[in-house]
């Protein structure tokens, strides 16, 4: 029986296990860790948008903003009801010095969660 591998040689098992390492890595603090086997699973399934945020917040803890903005884009563009990512982008933006983008997803973010945190980013009272 032939194992089930993609254009890049890879097994879903390998992008799993993957995914799961990468997840480890960015928790210890290794975001150019996590980025690297990242890539090679969003290489292998480019539709995935977990491994697409998980890169966006990795890309994020290593200060690579511009990376950041482009992943979590993309992960709204797919599930634009995503609070999370809308927070995270403002982050982003906020790092950026991009206030009013920042605002925005903020907003956006608490509208779609009233997470505290959301809230408290939004400054609607300002």
């Amino acid at each position: 029986m032939a194992e089930n591998r993609g254009s890049t040689g890879r097994t879903p098992e390998t992008d799993v296990i993957d995914f799961r390492a990468a997840e480890q890595l960015l928790a210890a603090r290794d975001p150019r860790g996590a980025v690297k086997l990242l890539d090679g699973v969003i290489a292998a399934h480019p539709e995935n948008t977990a491994a697409r945020l998980l890169r966006a917040r990795a890309f994020f803890a290593a200060a690579q903003l511009r990376p950041a903005e482009l992943e979590f884009t993309i992960v709204l563009e797919r599930e634009p009801d995503n609070a999370f990512a809308h927070f995270a982008l403002a982050r982003t933006y906020e790092r950026r010095g991009c206030p009013d983008q920042a605002r925005r997803h903020f907003r956006l973010a608490a509208a779609l969660d009233p997470n505290p945190e959301y809230v408290q980013q939004a400054r609607f009272d300002g």
